[in-house]
């Protein structure tokens, strides 16, 4: 079993910076995949970013390149999401998900851990 645990949203301007963290507990976090995930109200859990197992293989969504980071440190069982240039349709709550395997995982249902979510607001 693997517990995630959010930290880091809140609420900033438009333009403004943010920089999540995620952090694992319960296993050898080394040989996981992991992802950020968002969800605004009334629209379905979309992915963010993605990182493979040693951390140099990433993905992101269309909307958030050039504008959001994900890094891992496998030592500390973290993972980080640094966003910036925020704009309000980045609103949301914001998971960290983990998935046993080492390749780089993109489909929502691939995922097998999930954290409780953090909440993200931009304004305009």
């Amino acid at each position: 079993q693997v517990q995630l645990v959010e930290s880091g949203g809140g609420l900033v301007q438009a333009g403004g910076s943010l920089s999540l963290s995620c952090a694992a507990s319960g296993r050898t976090f080394s040989n996981y995949a992991m992802g950020w995930f968002r969800q605004a109200p009334g629209k379905e859990r979309e992915i963010v970013a993605a990182i493979d197992w040693s951390g140099g293989n990433t993905y992101y969504a269309d909307s958030v390149k050039g504008r959001f980071t994900i890094s891992s440190q496998n030592a500390k069982n973290a993972v980080y999401l640094q966003m910036n240039s925020l704009k309000p349709e980045d609103t949301g709550v914001y998971y960290c998900a983990c998935a046993a395997r080492r390749s780089r995982v993109v489909g929502i249902y691939e995922y097998d851990y999930w954290g409780q979510g953090t909440q993200v607001t931009v304004s305009s």
